[in-house]
């Protein structure tokens, strides 16, 4: 708890900040403090895959991908232009934000060993992997023999992405 709260603090205030930026620069490297202290909270919550994605994809990818874009641009064009906030959102977005911290009090607690998924999803992977995949790694099992369909379709994303940002950057250069 000691590290969880002042990380989730500066979240929400890099995430604000990025919002209020007042030119898209300033926005890209905010947003990619944003991804790297995301990374951080993934880690120190023991999702380390998830981690060591967000910190190459967020913070390092998406990070070089919008500063080679915005260094096509004119300097007019990387300032941002704001419009009034639709009253639609200043009324929606709290409700929102409430129904999920009403949904979110349902929850189990944080490693909670009676939690539903700690009792009914985890002993069949634990007991059954090695020999139901014949793979001695519990990890490698379950992304690539349990959830491989769920692998597969994150690795197509992530290809398509690349493939769409290679045809973005090739058009500017011919």
């Amino acid at each position: 708890m000691i590290l969880e709260l002042p990380l989730l603090v500066f979240l929400v205030m890099t995430a604000a900040g990025a919002i209020l930026a007042k030119d898209l620069i300033s926005a890209v490297f905010i947003l990619g403090t944003y991804s790297f202290t995301l990374a951080l909270v993934w880690a120190l919550l023991g999702a380390v895959d998830v981690a060591f994605v967000e910190a190459v994809v967020g913070a390092g990818l998406a990070t070089v991908f919008f500063l080679l874009t915005l260094s096509t641009a004119s300097e007019k064009d990387t300032q941002i232009r704001r419009s009034a906030i639709p009253w639609t959102a200043l009324i929606g977005l709290p409700i929102v934000a409430i129904l999920l911290l009403y949904g979110a009090a349902d929850l189990p607690a944080f490693g909670d060993p009676g939690s539903p998924a700690s009792t009914h999803i985890s002993p069949i992977y634990l007991e059954g992997s090695v020999a139901q995949t014949k793979t001695p790694n519990v990890v490698t099992a379950i992304l690539m023999d349990y959830r491989s369909l769920d692998t597969l379709i994150e690795t197509v994303v992530i290809f398509t992405a690349g493939i769409a940002c290679a045809l973005i950057y090739g058009k500017g250069s011919a």
